[in-house]
């Protein structure tokens, strides 16, 4: 009784083993335009949706920052201030249109890809329709634009020349990947069979890990049948 008693308890112990030496899955990194909406005083918010379903208001100021990051807190932000006044004090108001404050930021060297050289940074004052969004706004002062088949941003003002939302270095099962246009996730938004996708352990090694103590219960409750 005692031998069944310690054989089950050393499964469940390596089961739990197995289980604590798997760890957090790295969060994979992506090469790609990040969305930034100015906020009071300057500062800049991550975007929660897409450029093309965001519609800002006359007076708003969008930001947007070709960067490398697995999730939004490590996103790069634009390095421009968001200060409309700034940006369109030159453009005056129309019956029927918008202001919109356009931020670009290329980037750094390091995140460019292939060594490309990033342009210099600009900014703009996007005058469009009232129901204009921030895509079209952008569109108005920056093109070409370039948009893969999910509706993520690729590329504006042609940079980079190719490529979208590349990944970079890391473990599979991304947090934070990149939005499309529409708000849904473009970028490593599918899981493969075993893939953790939240940063824990896959669903294929919990079914195992699970497997295991089933295994141990059964043969403990053999054994005692036997003896019975």
């Amino acid at each position: 009784m005692r031998r069944t008693r310690a054989a089950g308890a050393l499964l469940l112990a390596g089961a739990v083993t197995v289980l604590a030496a798997a760890g957090p899955a790295q969060a994979q990194e992506y090469r790609y335009w990040a969305f930034w909406d100015g906020a009071d005083r300057g500062s800049w918010t991550y975007a929660t949706q897409g450029p093309a379903t965001v519609r800002p208001a006359d007076g708003a100021v969008e930001g947007f920052r070709f960067t490398v990051s697995a999730d939004s807190a490590a996103a790069g932000r634009p390095r421009a201030a968001a200060d409309f006044d700034a940006l369109c004090r030159a453009t005056p108001a129309k019956d029927g249109r918008k202001r919109i404050g356009i931020v670009i930021d290329f980037g750094t060297a390091a995140d460019a890809p292939g060594g490309a050289r990033p342009p210099a940074a600009r900014t703009a004052c996007a005058q469009v329709p009232e129901d204009a969004s921030a895509g079209e706004a952008l569109a108005a002062v920056a093109r070409p634009l370039r948009y893969d088949s999910n509706a993520l941003l690729c590329a504006i003002a042609g940079y980079p020349t190719s490529g979208c939302a590349d990944q970079v270095s890391g473990a599979d099962g991304a947090k934070g990947a990149p939005k499309g246009a529409d708000g849904s996730t473009a970028a490593g938004g599918s899981k493969g069979a075993g893939d953790g996708g939240d940063g824990g352990p896959s669903a294929g090694l919990l079914g195992g890990v699970a497997a295991v103590v089933v295994l141990g219960g059964a043969a403990v409750w053999q054994a005692r049948r036997r003896r019975g």
